[in-house]
């Protein structure tokens, strides 16, 4: 009888060990199947946490990258007209001035070199390349840009026509506006960016102009010593151009209108 009680415990014993056993091994696999999951979990919200900024070198000479955040330091590579570069850290404050634009030294990562350059010349708008019209390129910023509004309308006669075309662009400074408009519109280069204080009205006179020009220059409007639009104006025989650059809505106008008579 002592016997049988003793067996009867040990097949108890062992029943609940078995079971306890097989519940283990479903545990054990639920847990590795949580891992797993919180895994990919964080791998999706670490992509979406660590945005990669990128701007554009919209300086037509290209831009310096320098191994210290000063204009001083080394050059490491001078990066070209358009070049996409990521950005590691932004210096928003202004902390220095070139050719009448101020900025300051972004820390940036170019051909897997990491160095610092005047972000002046850095715009969150691709720059223009040689050759293209608005039209087209309005219509490639808006792949990325979907704000910026573009419009042409043809009025006149047909022996008087004008042209105008309006490229309207959000969140854009003074100075990017005026190279963006150089390169679509052909201001001439020997015109560079304005001082943003100044006198009320200023006019700045082409040097050599072809013997069929009457006017090449360039006026530049202020109010309260800020900046308020610059125009570009050519005029010669029976065709007039005038380049306008001002503020509107929150947006920067960039104005082309001809006319030919």
């Amino acid at each position: 009888m002592k016997t049988l009680k003793i067996l009867s415990l040990a097949l108890v014993s062992i029943a609940l060990f078995l079971s306890c056993k097989n519940e283990e091994n479903p545990s054990t696999k639920n847990i590795i199947n949580s891992e797993d999951d919180i895994a990919i979990i964080d791998l999706i919200t670490d992509d979406k946490n660590t945005e990669i900024d990128y701007l554009y070198v919209t300086s037509t000479s290209g831009l310096s990258l320098r191994e210290y955040a000063n204009l001083q330091s080394e050059k490491l590579a001078i990066m070209p007209y358009g070049t996409k570069v990521k950005i590691i850290s932004s210096e928003l404050k202004p902390t220095m001035k070139v050719r009448e634009i101020s900025g300051g030294m972004d820390h940036i990562e170019f051909n897997h070199k990491k160095g610092f350059a005047f972000n002046g010349y850095l715009s969150q708008y691709f720059p223009p390349e040689k050759g293209i019209s608005a039209k087209k390129y309005a219509e490639e910023l808006l792949l990325l840009f979907p704000t910026v509004n573009y419009s042409e309308t043809i009025s006149g006669t047909a022996s008087n026509p004008i042209n105008t075309e309006i490229l309207a662009l959000p969140e854009m400074q003074w100075h990017e506006a005026f190279y963006m408009a150089q390169q679509l519109f052909n201001i001439p280069k020997e015109f560079v960016f304005p001082s943003l204080k100044g006198t009320d009205k200023e006019v700045v006179l082409g040097g050599e102009l072809k013997k069929e020009s009457r006017v090449s220059e360039l006026q530049i409007t202020r109010k309260n010593e800020l900046l308020s639009k610059i125009k570009y104006k050519y005029k010669n025989k029976g065709f007039t151009k005038i380049v306008s650059i001002y503020k509107e809505g929150g947006k920067i106008i960039i104005e082309n209108v001809e006319e030919i008579k």
